[in-house]
């Protein structure tokens, strides 16, 4: 049984173990909470989902946290009741506020658990139950988390991932063979700084192809700033991509957050530009960014920097310089993970 919260950023890696897994002939499902961005990805992938209706604390008071916090209690015996169903013999806890109900309600049934952490910091869920796991998974190494108990092992990608081509990425896409091609894209909820910039830098007249995820709550909003400035064939827009990976295949630079898709971009062996969301717990995502950028895979663009001109200028140099480019992928490639 697998737990993960929902987002994409949860539930992607998580389907990379299921699928080990099955490969192992493990029967494996999932709990996932409702309403959330990465919910319906396990069943789509021919997993079975039990949903759980729950959010994630405020980190500050408020009266909303008490409505959380009964939802959270009440997540226990639906997570229960969810595991006796499948009959769990192990539990994968992929983090996120789901993690920590999931991980008591196996623990009251004496059901080992595993959790994941799939960034570069230990999240507040994982911390919490890493008492009560017997193994934690980490991404990457980090300060005090040694022993017997923590394993480093990278952050897991499926393996459509690791088999996608340039090729089979453009024609999945009817992108032509040839052209440049960028991908933006804000992770599965979006970035509206990114966004707000793609479209300013080449939402008239790109000189490439693009292919803009722009995540499913800002969708109408990018549509509509692309129509107000005329909007080229070249620009294509999506609100989320269930097939990423045949997007990064096919791109010749990437333009992106940085949370845990820099293990996609490594293992692809793509150039990019990264954003760091500025307010991702303990920074995390700048740390992420920095594990490529100063191997020389990626260049950093912090979110105040990330405006239409300087967007358009840092593509442009980039795609201008080949040699640079195919040295920043090869780079990426070096740094993968791909068997995490």
């Amino acid at each position: 049984m697998i737990a993960a919260s929902g987002t994409g950023g949860h539930v992607i890696p998580a389907l990379a173990v299921a699928d080990a897994l099955r490969a192992r002939d493990a029967e494996v499902s999932f709990i996932t909470t409702r309403d959330r961005s990465g919910t319906g990805l396990p069943s789509r992938n021919g997993y079975e989902e039990h949903s759980v209706p729950l959010r994630g604390f405020e980190r500050r008071f408020t009266p909303r946290n008490l409505l959380v916090l009964g939802r959270a209690l009440l997540a226990v015996p639906r997570a229960l009741w969810a595991l006796r169903r499948a009959r769990a013999g192990v539990v994968l806890t992929a983090g996120g506020y789901l993690a920590g109900p999931v991980a008591i309600a196996a623990r009251l049934r004496r059901t080992p658990v595993v959790a994941m952490e799939a960034d570069s910091r230990l999240g507040l869920a994982n911390r919490l139950i890493a008492p009560l796991a017997r193994t934690v998974a980490l991404a990457w190494p980090l300060p005090g988390r040694t022993g017997s108990r923590y394993v480093v092992v990278g952050r897991p990608v499926r393996a459509a991932v690791t088999s996608a081509t340039r090729t089979a990425g453009r024609r999945a896409l009817g992108l032509p063979p040839d052209a440049p091609v960028v991908l933006i894209v804000g992770g599965s909820q979006g970035a509206r700084t990114l966004n707000v910039a793609a479209v300013d830098a080449f939402g008239e007249d790109p000189p490439f192809e693009v292919i803009h995820v722009t995540g499913p709550g800002q969708f109408d909003e990018v549509q509509s700033a692309l129509a107000r400035v005329g909007r080229h064939d070249r620009y294509r827009i999506e609100p989320y991509l269930d097939d990423l990976h045949n997007a990064i295949a096919a791109a010749d630079l990437v333009v992106s957050r940085s949370g845990g898709s820099v293990f996609e971009l490594a293992a692809l062996g793509r150039a990019s530009i990264l954003v760091p969301y500025p307010f991702a717990t303990a920074d995390h995502q700048t740390r992420n960014a920095r594990w490529l950028a100063d191997a020389g895979a990626a260049v950093l663009l912090t979110d105040a920097e990330c405006t239409g001109p300087q967007l358009r200028s840092l593509v442009g140099a980039l795609l201008a310089d080949r040699s640079r480019l195919d040295h920043m992928g090869k780079t990426a490639l070096e740094l993968a993970k791909p068997d995490a």
